[in-house]
């Protein structure tokens, strides 16, 4: 994990996503087919109710009604929501616009998998032949074709109901160079109208019967079309620092990423850079609510991941200093108690913690990106992108 440039700031400022942990169907939820659908509340009913004292404590309560979580009276932090404004309903695209950038399309999907004539030219391109090309979960394909991949030693396309063009890989069959090498041949190929929002490498080990996935993932996403949060830091020398695959979402521009196996490692990751860190933005997530979870419908899983971070806030908020801010949301939905296993239209909870932080209600804000504008001016840059600030709401004099 990386920094930039010392900037002449002291101030620190931290967003963690809790990457997939919506908490209610956004306005436009039909648009998406996500009418219902509601992570936190409905994995919160799922089990009976779900104590989560510490993010309880800062007004998770007050964002939503949850079971088992009250709306206390006396919140140690500042609460809202956000509302998505870009089209779309990806990781990409939720990150994106925390850092100020919307997009007026969505990304394009594949429910029919790719065009023969593009998997052709990936083909080619790359020297291997290529199989499956169909909608599928990251378990079931390599039931499916894991065992054709290992014989015949091509490649294993599929996509999902997001714009992700992944690519499947036994690593005793595929060196890992070559995988990302051919990932970043896809990159090359996936131009408008195929521009996809992320190639990702899928490695993966094991027999028939007992395939694994790998935490060598890498992702490759297409490039903001815009100015982002983390490049008028990097330009006004403010260090950036990341956790998880945020690097990925923003195709490496404006920081590098301390890569996680799972989110205990993320969050101890956090931690250290809340012990070390001298000063700027830690842009965080924590993936597994989402890709362990949320895609898998395992409502008891996604609850114990909810645990284990509410556990550990404690420690995080202990070495939060006097000029730190600790923003805490989500960059879309994964309800699991759905019959889908994608990503769902949402709103996000949005929690800000500090030593500075009035206590109150933020609002419900139009758009995920007021949250990049407000950690700007924090920060001391004038960038606000599409959002606005709601600095003044939550830092006291």
């Amino acid at each position: 994990m990386t920094q930039g440039q010392a900037g002449s700031t002291t101030r620190r400022a931290v967003i963690l996503v809790l990457d997939g942990v919506g908490c209610g169907e956004a306005p436009d939820a039909a648009d998406y087919g996500d009418v219902g659908s509601d992570t936190l509340g409905h994995v919160c009913a799922a089990m009976g109710g779900l104590p989560l004292p510490n993010l309880e404590r800062l007004g998770l309560g007050l964002v939503a009604p949850l079971a088992g979580i009250a709306a206390v009276a006396e919140p140690a932090g500042a609460w809202g929501r956000m509302l998505p404004r870009s089209a779309g309903k990806d990781s990409t695209t939720g990150h994106w616009e925390i850092a100020g950038v919307q997009l007026e399309r969505p990304f394009p999907t594949y429910p029919a998998g790719f065009p023969p004539e593009l998997v052709a030219e990936f083909a080619a391109a790359t020297g291997r032949g290529v199989i499956g090309n169909v909608v599928g979960s990251g378990t079931a394909i390599l039931d499916d074709h894991g065992a054709e991949h290992v014989r015949t030693g091509d490649w294993i396309l599929y996509t999902s109901a997001d714009s992700v063009f992944q690519i499947a890989a036994h690593e005793e069959v595929v060196p890992l160079e070559e995988l990302y090498a051919a990932c970043e041949t896809a990159r090359a190929l996936l131009v408008a109208p195929h521009d996809v929002s992320r190639v990702i490498a899928r490695p993966f080990v094991g027999t028939i019967g007992a395939w694994q996935r790998t935490k060598n993932r890498r992702d490759y996403s297409i490039a903001p079309p815009a100015e982002t949060l983390l490049d008028a830091l990097e330009a006004a020398g403010v260090p950036r620092a990341g956790v998880g695959k945020v690097d990925d979402l923003f195709a490496g521009r404006g920081l590098s990423s301390r890569h996680v196996a799972a989110n205990a490692e993320g969050i101890q990751a956090i931690d250290a850079w809340l012990r070390t860190g001298s000063g700027g933005l830690l842009f965080a997530n924590l993936v597994d609510f989402d890709t362990q979870y949320g895609h898998r419908n395992d409502v008891p899983g996604f609850a114990g991941a909810l645990r284990e971070f509410d556990a550990a806030l404690p420690m995080l908020q202990s070495h939060l200093r006097e000029d730190d801010l600790l923003f805490i949301t989500a960059d879309h939905g994964n309800d699991p108690t759905t019959p889908t296993t994608d990503h769902a239209r949402e709103r996000v909870p949005l929690l800000v913690a500090g030593a500075r932080v009035r206590p109150g209600f933020v609002g419900e804000r139009a758009t995920f990106a007021d949250l990049g504008a407000t950690v700007a001016e924090w920060l001391g840059v004038a960038f606000r992108g599409s959002g606005t600030s709601f600095l003044a709401t939550v830092v006291g004099s």
